[in-house]
């Protein structure tokens, strides 16, 4: 890996940790491994606890219920998320299928 690959990385990932406002959208449409699981609890765990010492705060967007949360990704996330989220419901149909008028 090359200097320049590392250095844009490393500077992605503190970007991720300490920017102010962090939106996770479409949580639960990823191809899941052992990698990525562990990258999203150190994400939520580190905005979370406030241990990039910054007040941060995440929205997460999914359309996975609770339940389907606590299947899909570990038991630590899916009781952070539930944990330490407020969670809406939002309900209508998919603008993307309506009409055009």
């Amino acid at each position: 890996m090359n200097k320049y690959k590392t250095s844009f990385q490393d500077n992605f990932y503190k970007n991720v940790l300490e920017v102010d406002l962090l939106i996770i959208d479409d949580l639960g449409t990823e191809c899941l491994n052992s990698m990525k699981l562990s990258e999203l609890f150190t994400i939520l765990n580190t905005r979370l606890l406030n241990l990039n010492n910054k007040i941060t705060k995440t929205i997460i967007s999914t359309n996975l219920n609770i339940n389907n949360i606590f299947t899909s990704y570990e038991e630590r996330i899916g009781s952070r998320i539930a944990g330490f989220y407020d969670i809406y419901y939002f309900f209508g149909d998919d603008l993307r299928f309506s009409k055009k008028i």
